[in-house]
């Protein structure tokens, strides 16, 4: 089964090509937050996308329907489908299946109408509340719009959505039930409530004079998390139908693992467990050994725990070999999506694997001595990747990884 289509949009591009090409020279998309006043905020800094218009993707009177989640999602499908050159036709719609998750939804829309409910009464609360803010909609709207009439689902498993949604969709295409799918996240949830709530779990940095810094996985002085915001999608094809109709292959999607952590509501167990097992299961699924993967992109959240955990994890899947495994956390640069996170990474593993080039973990400027992998600090580095692996993590122990590999005809 082959990637045909990666469709970015993040705080560092509006499409694939402008994030890849930010990420591999280093680009931060971390700044101070502009969509509301954050001054009395302990965080005030976050991954936004400061020029997205959705008027060039969604008719103005469509956008008040949508949460801005689902406003990132179809600009994402757009690109990614653009990419992919797939057109559904009434021969292929029942085959074209959308899977597209997000952990949170619409928290924007939540917040505007409680407000309008505080303010003007339940009758000024919009119509389209609900399926503006609930998570599946982002595949709903991206159904109706290509008219995919496949499997459509979603996912709402905090920071692994998008890996689920991907693999999930892996599976689906595995099985028969559709010949393409549509598959990835979607996140946008820098407001008030969203910052402030993950603030008040103090998994944030506060590194509020310095934004561009303050997203630092493996580092020493890394004190936690960048909201970021975004989407990723990817187009999943049966081979044979990829080729029947002259479709860019990108890549090869060769092996899914999940796992569950059963530890704690949002730390993960020192051994690393979950995170080692979901990594065997998806290497085991795509029958490759440790030593044949060139290129991880990690989860690397830049939390004290969270990088420290799954630099033990990878000691324990890949042995001494991990030494020698090109490592990176490109949210150094976008920021956290949440639930978009496994979308955006597992297509910037396959534009690794297309273009074999490894793109850099910035802000790595003092090493933490529990984390002494190679995580290609500071630049882009060119390298040979066959096969590489994208891990996601989870608040409530849900863990996600996928292995993609050189496509060859």
């Amino acid at each position: 089964m082959v990637v045909t289509g990666v469709g970015l949009v993040t705080a560092v591009g509006m499409d694939t090509e402008e994030t890849w090409k930010s990420l591999l020279e280093g680009k931060s998309g971390i700044s101070k937050i502009t969509s509301f006043d954050a001054t009395e905020f302990a965080c005030r800094i976050a991954g936004e996308i400061k020029h997205f218009d959705p008027q060039k993707f969604i008719d103005k009177k469509e956008i008040k329907k949508m949460g801005r989640f689902i406003q990132l999602a179809i600009a994402a499908a757009e690109c990614a489908l653009s990419g992919s050159q797939l057109k559904v036709t009434p021969e292929n719609e029942e085959l074209v299946g959308v899977y597209i998750g997000s952990g949170i939804g619409g928290f924007d829309v939540i917040e505007r109408e409680h407000r309008n409910l505080l303010e003007h009464g339940p009758r000024r609360i919009s119509p389209f509340f609900i399926p503006a803010t609930i998570v599946n909609l982002a595949s709903g709207y991206v159904s109706i719009r290509t008219g995919a009439k496949g499997p459509n689902s979603a996912t709402a498993t905090a920071c692994t959505t998008s890996a689920h949604s991907i693999g999930d969709s892996f599976k689906i295409i595995q099985r028969g039930d559709a010949d393409v799918m549509i598959c990835g996240g979607t996140e946008a949830c820098i407001s008030p409530m969203g910052i402030g709530g993950f603030a008040a779990m103090r998994a944030l940095s506060t590194r509020n004079d310095d934004p561009e810094h303050a997203s630092r996985p493996f580092d020493k002085d890394r004190e936690g998390f960048v909201v970021g915001e975004g989407a990723g999608i990817l187009v999943l094809e049966e081979l044979e139908m990829a080729k029947r109709r002259g479709a860019p292959i990108l890549a090869e999607i060769v092996g899914y693992g999940m796992s569950g952590d059963a530890f704690h509501m949002t730390s993960p167990p020192e051994n690393g467990d979950g995170a080692f097992r979901v990594m065997r299961n998806a290497l085991r699924d795509a029958k490759l050994n440790p030593d044949q993967i060139d290129y991880v992109n990690a989860h690397g959240t830049s939390t004290p725990l969270g990088d420290k955990i799954e630099t033990v994890a990878l000691k324990r899947v890949f042995g001494d070999y991990a030494y020698k495994v090109a490592v990176s956390s490109t949210k150094s640069m976008t920021g956290h999506l949440l639930g978009g996170a496994g979308g955006l990474e597992a297509g910037i593993t396959v534009l690794a694997i297309r273009d074999q080039i490894a793109p850099p973990t910035m802000n790595l400027e003092y090493p933490d001595p529990d984390c002494d992998l190679d995580y290609v600090p500071g630049h882009a580095r060119s390298m040979k990747i066959e096969h590489a692996l994208s891990n996601s993590f989870g608040f409530g122990g849900t863990n996600g990884a996928l292995v993609f590999q050189r496509y060859v005809a």
